[in-house]
């Protein structure tokens, strides 16, 4: 993965609004860990939901925001550092904290990402 080029992601969501895709969100602030003495964890996770969005931007500022607008409301993942597009025509967004950790992730796909 490389830091996030807005105009290569961008480019990359408008040309695929009005499509079904299938989307992969996650964000954690160390829910993995919440085991360890003073550590409150928390995280959201979907995986393999079709989504069609009629509107998608991202934010210029690091580190950045994407939002993509559906009929009937919106989902955004902010945070975001990092991106690929892997071999199969995925995007693939991530947000790395401070000590190198993951903290939010979203993904987009023609096809279902592997469960």
């Amino acid at each position: 993965m490389q830091e996030i080029d807005v105009q290569i992601v961008q480019e990359y969501i408008d040309s695929k609004m009005n499509q079904e895709l299938y989307i992969h969100l996650e964000t954690t602030n160390g829910a993995y860990a919440s085991h360890h003495e003073n550590k409150f964890g928390s995280g959201a996770f979907i995986r393999n939901t079709k989504i069609v969005y009629s509107n998608g931007k991202i934010t210029p500022d690091h580190p950045h925001r994407v939002g993509l607008e559906m009929e009937i409301g919106w989902i955004y993942a902010e945070g975001l550092t990092h991106y690929q597009i892997d071999d199969q025509g995925r995007l693939l967004m991530c947000g790395i904290d401070y000590d190198g950790k993951l903290a939010v992730a979203l993904q987009l796909s023609d096809t279902p990402f592997s469960k």
